[in-house]
């Protein structure tokens, strides 16, 4: 008589089990594809939208509440701070003015400006005045890591150039769906921006479209590395002056573990501003930090 190896008799034992149920089990997926109606966009035809609305804006106004926190894995805590009030003025192509204030008192906790190759930050309560154009800072404050550069970037889209190529994904992304207030997939849009340097081709950013109604929703910036060096996300668009512009921006520094998210309250795009509103001096008996 043929008698069954302990090898075939194993795997008999674990085929009856799956028959039965008794090894595996089926769940329902949570996350389902949503049903918004959604809008369809070509590679160059995103690429239009972009540049126009970089074209649309000249400069900007805004009135904000600035949140902030920093931490993450590396440090092993996120510490949050209390919102403040602040004043941002941005002119093209690489001016900005940030001012944060007190809450009660509206003293100053912060004044810092950039041309784009050059911040100067000034901290009352430290009494310093920093002055330097390095873009990878790390400090356990806040304003330790602020710099003017890396938010005017995460503020206004910049233009497509023609010396960049450009890549169209499609994708899905995770939204809260307006009926259920259950999560579902809703299909996107990403256009991967390639620009080269002297180390060769490397990917400069990405911007993701939400297809619902193709406005920018996250905006990733790279660099040179390959590294991610911002990541901001755009919320709850309405219009200025004709112009669409998101009234809550999420911007997250992952290299430094440091996010600092803007409500805007109140804006005005494409105001005359001067270059003196652009310039911040050295106080007389601060101390004067270089990086």
């Amino acid at each position: 008589m043929n008698r069954l190896s302990p090898w075939w008799l194993a795997l008999l034992f674990v085929g009856t089990l799956a028959l039965s149920g008794c090894l595996f089990r089926s769940r329902p997926v949570p996350v389902r594809m949503g049903t918004t109606q959604l809008q369809s966009a070509t590679c160059n035809e995103l690429i239009e939208r972009i540049n126009s609305q970089a074209s649309d804006i000249r400069t900007l106004k805004a009135t904000v509440s600035i949140a902030t926190s920093v931490g993450g894995s590396r440090r092993g805590k996120v510490t949050e701070y209390h919102e403040i009030r602040g004043y941002i003025l941005a002119s093209k192509p690489s001016l900005l003015r940030m001012i944060g204030l007190f809450p009660i008192l509206q003293n100053r906790v912060f004044d810092m400006v950039s041309s784009g190759h050059e911040f100067r930050l000034w901290i009352p309560a430290r009494n310093q005045f920093i002055v330097g154009n390095d873009q990878r800072v790390s400090s356990s404050e806040p304003l330790g890591n602020l710099q003017p550069q890396f938010i005017y970037d995460a503020l206004l889209l910049q233009p497509i150039n023609q010396d960049e190529v450009t890549v169209l994904e499609q994708g899905n992304q995770t939204v809260v769906d307006p009926e259920t207030r259950r999560p579902v997939l809703r299909p996107d849009y990403t256009l991967n921006i390639i620009r080269r340097a002297d180390h060769g081709w490397y990917l400069s950013r990405k911007t993701v479209f939400d297809r619902a109604d193709l406005q920018p929703h996250e905006q990733i910036i790279y660099d040179h590395d390959g590294y991610v060096a911002t990541d901001a996300h755009y919320e709850q668009f309405n219009r200025f002056n004709g112009v669409s512009f998101p009234t809550r921006i999420q911007i997250w520094r992952p290299q430094e573990e440091y996010s600092i998210t803007l409500t805007i309250i109140q804006l005005t795009v494409n105001q005359m501003l001067s270059d003196d509103q652009f310039t911040l001096n050295q106080p007389p008996g601060v101390e004067l930090v270089s990086r």
